[in-house]
């Protein structure tokens, strides 16, 4: 087993802004319902830090995590060469993943 313990996270702008607009629908359809949303989100980003590896590879070397109680993927690289999980993406599992 890989030693992940020195790894961190690192969000993209793009990634934010997902989860920023995501958050704020959410907020928008229920009250306290986007800070459900973004309490997962960082529930999720702690357990990618525990167990980068423990995500399938989807795409060429992008793995995903499923956000429990939301249709939303995680979309994250692993840069072992600098210890660095890449957060690239938070979106909808509707939305096409070639965006």
């Amino acid at each position: 087993m890989k030693n992940t313990s020195n790894f961190k996270i690192i969000i993209t702008l793009e990634a934010a802004s997902d989860v920023e607009t995501a958050s704020d629908w959410y907020e928008l359809q229920v009250k306290g319902l986007g800070k459900r949303f973004y309490k997962e989100i960082k529930l999720h980003l702690k357990l990618l830090k525990t167990l980068p590896f423990g995500f399938h590879v989807r795409y060429s070397d992008i793995r995903c995590v499923t956000v429990k109680n939301f249709p939303f993927l995680i979309h994250y690289r692993i840069i072992e060469e600098t210890k660095i999980i890449s957060v690239i993406a938070v979106f909808h599992t509707s939305q096409n993943p070639d965006i």
